[in-house]
């Protein structure tokens, strides 16, 4: 059972890990802006196109061994939508909000808020949230404390920041599954607009 359970934690560790590193996407967006939106998209296109032939029976080199370490147990024989939704949110993000600091906001909401959660949740979770499909308080408070600390780095403004990390909080909380992904960036970067201008 400990094995089993050591084997589940490096899984997540390893899932989150490529979750986080989407927060270096903003310092790219920021220098390089078309030429790192052209590399989302064929990443997303070469990730589904990878993804199809797996489930074909061929294996794309790299690709699809990272896809098969990092898949969850309810992710198997099936289409990994995870890194779809990631990417997808990000190019929404990127592609809706012009504002750099409102941008990073949301995509830093995705890669600590939903990431941390992810992790303190599987490691630290003892209480779990009601109608949330095993969501826990743990990861609850790790994501409101890392949209916190990430959107306070960026806009120095304490009252934004809680609301932001609230918000992020709430829909981290929802039972999307990977659809989370797609929903944070863009909702929490658009909120990060609309606060700039009553605040």
């Amino acid at each position: 059972m400990r094995k089993f359970r050591t084997k589940f934690l490096l899984k997540e560790l390893f899932r989150k890990s490529i979750h986080l590193c989407s927060a270096l996407v903003p310092f790219f967006l920021d220098h390089f802006f078309t030429l790192t939106v052209c590399l989302l998209f064929c990443a997303l296109a070469g990730y589904t196109v990878s993804e199809v032939l797996r489930l074909k029976g061929y294996k794309i080199p790299v690709i699809s061994t990272i896809t098969e370490i990092a898949a969850r147990k309810r992710d198997e024989d099936k289409f990994v939508l995870g890194p779809v939704t990631l990417v997808t949110g990000i190019i929404i993000t990127a592609l809706t909000i012009k504002n750099p600091d409102c941008r990073k906001i949301g995509i830093f909401a995705l890669s600590f808020g939903d990431g941390l959660a992810s992790l303190c949740g599987k490691f630290f979770g003892r209480i779990h949230i009601s109608f949330t499909k095993g969501k826990t308080a743990a990861g609850s408070i790790a994501c409101f404390t890392a949209v916190f600390i990430t959107t306070f780095c960026v806009c120095k403004n304490t009252q934004e920041s809680l609301i932001i990390a609230f918000a992020a909080m709430l829909i981290e909380i929802l039972p999307l599954a990977d659809m989370d992904n797609l929903i944070i960036p863009p909702a929490i970067g658009w909120l990060a607009i609309y606060l700039n201008t009553v605040l």
